[in-house]
């Protein structure tokens, strides 16, 4: 099965380095643990989600593995605790960060343990988006039928603001 992985980070480690450093030493570690890396973007420096006040470093990785999701999410979190990411609160900051976004089965929603694929919010992330139309531009999303490179084109558009509605006429005050 292939799945497209996000790895983020925004807390340098004492021993790897800068958040771009973890990416790196992160999808070895990936590697090191048995699942075939296809493609991985470059890393993109992003704004902070919630809370947090540092950038992050993101990137993508497309990889191959017999793994099922909740199998392959349980490596990927004790992926995380071994660079020292904490439980707590969420989009805090972080040394790593792996998500599950997509993967070639279609959809998948399990709550044990808590997985939606694809990711609920890959779809309003262009720090996701990005990097993943850079090596995964024709995978589609399953739930939307657009592809990862048509949802990144649709994110980059400006949004418009919404109107302010008019102010109600006061008739009794009005003259005419």
């Amino acid at each position: 099965m292939l799945y497209l992985i996000a790895l983020g980070s925004n807390q340098r480690h004492r021993r790897l380095g800068s958040p771009r450093d973890v990416i790196h030493a992160a999808s070895r570690r990936l590697g090191d643990e048995g699942l075939q890396i296809i493609a991985i973007s470059r890393p993109i420096a992003s704004r902070p989600v919630g809370p947090s006040q540092r950038s992050y470093a993101n990137a993508v990785a497309v990889i191959e593995t017999h793994l099922s999701p909740p199998a392959l999410l349980a490596l990927l979190k004790r992926i995380e605790s071994a660079h020292g990411r904490r439980t707590g609160q969420p989009w805090s900051r972080r040394v790593l960060d792996l998500d599950i976004i997509l993967w070639s089965g279609g959809a998948f929603v399990s709550d044990r343990p808590a997985l939606t694929i694809p990711h609920p919010l890959m779809r309003e992330r262009g720090f996701v988006l990005g990097p993943a139309a850079e090596i995964a531009g024709d995978w589609r999303d399953p739930l939307t039928g657009l592809t990862i490179a048509q949802l990144a084109s649709r994110n980059r558009r400006p949004r418009k603001r919404p109107e302010k509605a008019p102010k109600p006429l006061d008739h009794a005050t009005k003259r005419p």
